[in-house]
């Protein structure tokens, strides 16, 4: 339930701040006052898009914040708590928007910074907004469907018929586009086998590659190895004078020294490290060179090798040429997806699969709408009959089409006059019977919604006298069950609010700025009575305003 609304330099509101209750709430007051401007607030705090504009003039920035109570709706706490923007009260949310004369905006719920269409999501669990022109969209096919699909709690399978049928489509095209390209498609297949084959019988091992330089080099230098070798070991430990010996030397004079003067060991120690590090280079250098050989025969397998892997990777231009596994990873993928031999089978029965889905979930949905579609007929023309519509019927026409993205049924609201044949709403109604009409659905709709805060901005156009005093009636029940706030100019639907709000505007030293101000009885019976006499208000009309008011 909407709790309290606060605005500031929003359009021509300097600072607005306003305290809702249950039930009916009503918003009056001459036209263009700004009557609207709660709703528009209302539309950005729950993510309408905003534009500089809407920043009053003169001043830098717009402030709005309104406070929800969700302790009865438990989809929207958990959301929140998903979203991880529970605010400190798990029972209360708090939004928040600033705009700037730049036109640039920014969001927040529960003072987390928060995005548009977050905003959108929580929104549309915690207010239901008709506006002022929703009689008008009610002439649209895909209104009418939207209507009579929630009133049918068809909306979640219609969503899942959109999807089957875009699947479907694709699969479709997918499967036309193969068949048109058929040879194209085999020669693809064709020419990936023919890689695939020729790199798998390659057989390249991960390191091969590397492998093969290294030992390539040391076979084709083997003559430098094998005498570059021997020439070091000579020379440490080999030759006639070698380094080993003249180390040994060295130690041997410097030990019998290091009795007359210890400062002499650490060169001692340092010597002994060097020996013993020299003897494990010999040692080495001579595991190495029995390993040494000249083999011209293997020399050339592995020249031969290399030269098969280079031609490989060159042909395929795969570079380095170790690369070439991964290129037949890549290979088998591609002919995975294409699906060998059986690519054309395949995709035909993907589109069958598709196709089936379709058709199953559509058949459901029609299933669904069949069967609410007189119950929905029968409870709009109940409440069509107490405003002045009592000869008419409402109907809805299920007409099977070809499948498509909504299913295989057009969804038409018809109007039957009397004993007259019911014929579509656009081409029988006029302007005052359709929102009449309008009404009656709106109001049916709402009572199934789950959305504790419904919004009327003048659905009561084109309505007058005891009609608006039906209307008012019809408002006050809604109000049983949900926060109904409503915009109106007829003073029999203002009188059954619980709640009044008068919007007024005057000229000051900063321009026009806009109030609105809770009412309280005495209040009441001057605003309605202004509605009811205009410029002049006597006495009569003031017993008739609190007539009026008694009454409802």
């Amino acid at each position: 339930m909407l709790l309290s609304l606060n605005l500031k330099n929003f359009v021509i509101v300097d600072k607005l701040a306003l305290e809702f209750a249950s039930g009916l709430s009503v918003f009056t007051g001459e036209t263009g006052a700004g009557k609207s401007i709660v709703i528009d607030a209302l539309g950005l705090l729950l993510g309408d898009r905003a534009d500089a504009g809407m920043v009053r003039h003169g001043t830098d920035k717009a402030e709005l914040a309104v406070e929800f109570d969700i302790s009865k709706l438990a989809a929207a706490r958990a959301w929140l708590a998903e979203a991880e923007l529970t605010g400190d009260d798990a029972d209360v949310v708090n939004l928040r928007r600033t705009l700037d004369s730049q036109g640039k905006s920014k969001a927040f719920i529960n003072g987390t910074a928060a995005t548009l269409a977050q905003l959108k999501t929580l929104g549309e669990m915690l207010v239901d907004i008709h506006g002022q022109h929703a009689h008008q969209l009610l002439l649209r096919p895909e209104t009418q469907r939207a209507v009579f699909d929630a009133f049918a709690s068809a909306g979640d399978i219609a969503a899942t018929v959109g999807s089957h049928w875009r699947d479907w489509q694709r699969a479709e095209e997918e499967f036309a586009a193969a068949s048109r390209n058929a040879a194209a498609f085999e020669a693809e297949r064709e020419r990936l086998q023919w890689q695939i084959n020729e790199v798998a019988e390659l057989a390249l091992g991960e390191h091969e590659w590397e492998e093969l330089q290294g030992e390539h080099r040391r076979l084709q230098h083997a003559a430098s190895l094998i005498d570059g070798v021997q020439a070091a070991l000579t020379a440490l430990t080999d030759g006639d004078e070698n380094c080993q010996g003249w180390l040994g030397s060295a130690t041997r004079q410097l030990q019998e020294l290091a009795s007359y003067d210890e400062l002499l060991t650490p060169s001692l120690d340092l010597l002994a490290g060097v020996e013993a590090q020299l003897s494990e280079a010999v040692s080495e250098l001579r595991r190495y060179a029995d390993h040494l050989e000249l083999d011209p025969q293997r020399l050339q397998e592995v020249e031969v090798r290399l030269d098969a892997i280079w031609r490989t990777a060159r042909k395929y231009r795969i570079e380095p040429p170790d690369r070439l596994p991964q290129a037949l990873q890549d290979w088998n993928a591609q002919l995975e997806n294409l699906g060998g031999g059986e690519g054309i089978a395949r995709l035909q029965k993907a589109v069958a699969t598709a196709r089936a889905a379709y058709e199953k979930t559509a058949a459901q949905l029609s299933a669904l709408r069949q069967k609410h579609a007189a119950p929905f007929a029968k409870a709009v023309t109940a409440q069509m009959k107490p405003l002045a519509l009592a000869e008419s019927t409402f109907t809805v026409a299920l007409t099977a089409v070809p499948a498509g993205g909504h299913g295989q049924e057009d969804v038409d609201f018809q109007i039957a006059h009397g004993e007259a044949e019911a014929r579509p709403m656009g081409k029988i109604v006029s302007g005052g019977e359709l929102s009449r009409i309008s009404l009656a659905i709106q109001v049916i709709s709402s009572g199934l919604s789950g959305v504790p805060t419904l919004v009327f901005d003048e659905v009561d156009v084109g309505i007058g006298g005891r009609v608006a005093e039906i209307v008012g009636r019809m408002l006050a029940d809604l109000g049983k069950a949900h926060q109904v706030l409503c915009i109106t100019h007829l003073p029999q639907v203002a009188a059954c609010g619980q709640q009044h709000f008068q919007v007024s505007k005057d000229k000051g030293n900063a321009g026009i700025v806009s109030h609105v101000a809770a009412l309280d009885e005495a209040g009441r019976i001057e605003e309605i009575a202004r509605m009811l006499g205009g410029v002049d208000i006597t006495e009569t009309t003031r017993r008739h305003a609190a007539e009026l008011l008694g009454h409802a």
